[in-house]
């Protein structure tokens, strides 16, 4: 049969082959690099590493890759200038069509309070720095300070608004900056108003007693990998707890979950393997 076949398809089909088998090898390397770094697999979606394998690709065969001096000194140097001139473009937005500062604080595994300011404008959302707060958080006068300085390295003209969390200080140091930042207004975070409200409303009686049963049950499941793992066969791998932005909203997300499995449940305490478990134990 090989007279009727033309040499040049048989080469195709030999190229194709050795190709198909060469990008596995490269395939595997770069798998072999995400697990013995522990890199997450979600990376592999980041734009910026299929623009570094093209690269790569163009440059041809002899690249030698980056240092890890390299890495954290000339090349870490370039990409600051790059952001900086990303920043630029930003502020050309924020002055031209004003922008929102926005502080959002959390705890760091030290237990220390850090506040993130962030400015928002129609280019997009751009982090401007943090601070450690651990000392200040609850002192009104410095919060408002904090605020302050960050308008002021903003510029008070591009200010629309400043948006913080409800608690009583930034409450306050929100009202007495428009006192005399009379250009910008201060506005609460709409999620942190929503948690608040939840968490008044699982103080009210009706609702405590039913959230701390299902926290009670959700505790249970989720601190026994044996009931864990019943559970999950009877839910078709469907979770119960659900953590949601807020942390209040997780307690009644939760609650909704139970409800939508409790057919499910209902089988699961009633079935062999739960009556097997319970035997063992």
């Amino acid at each position: 049969m090989d007279k009727f076949v033309s040499s040049k398809a048989r080469q195709t089909t030999l190229n194709s082959s050795f190709k198909k088998e060469e990008r596995r090898n490269v395939c595997r390397a770069i798998g072999r690099l995400f697990y013995t770094s522990a890199i997450a697999f979600n990376v592999a979606n980041n734009p910026y590493y299929f623009a570094a394998l093209e690269q790569v690709a163009k440059y041809g065969p002899g690249f030698q890759p980056p240092t890890s001096h390299e890495l954290r000194i000339w090349i870490l140097k370039e990409e600051v200038v790059d952001v900086q001139k990303m920043m630029g473009e930003h502020k050309k937005d924020w002055g031209h069509y004003g922008c929102t500062i926005m502080s959002d604080g959390w705890t760091d595994g030290k237990s220390r309070v850090i506040l993130n300011f962030l400015v928002n404008s129609p280019r997009g959302t751009w982090f401007l720095k943090s601070v450690d707060a651990s000392d200040t958080i609850k002192n009104g006068e410095l919060m408002l300070n904090y605020l302050d300085s960050v308008v002021e390295e903003v510029g008070e003209e591009n200010v629309v608004q400043i948006v913080t969390d409800n608690a009583s200080n930034y409450k306050w140091a929100g009202k007495e900056l428009m006192k005399y930042r009379s250009k910008l207004w201060w506005t609460p975070c709409a999620a942190h108003c929503i948690d608040l409200m939840l968490e008044d409303i699982s103080k009210l009686k009706v609702f405590e007693t039913t959230i701390q049963r299902a926290k009670q049950i959700v505790k249970f499941i989720y601190g026994h990998t044996q009931v864990l793992s019943i559970m999950r066969k009877f839910t078709g791998d469907k979770e119960i707890i659900r953590p949601a932005v807020t942390r209040f909203a997780t307690s009644f997300l939760s609650l909704q979950s139970l409800y939508k499995q409790k057919e499910a449940l209902i089988s699961m305490f009633s079935s062999k393997d739960w009556n097997v478990w319970m035997y063992k134990t």
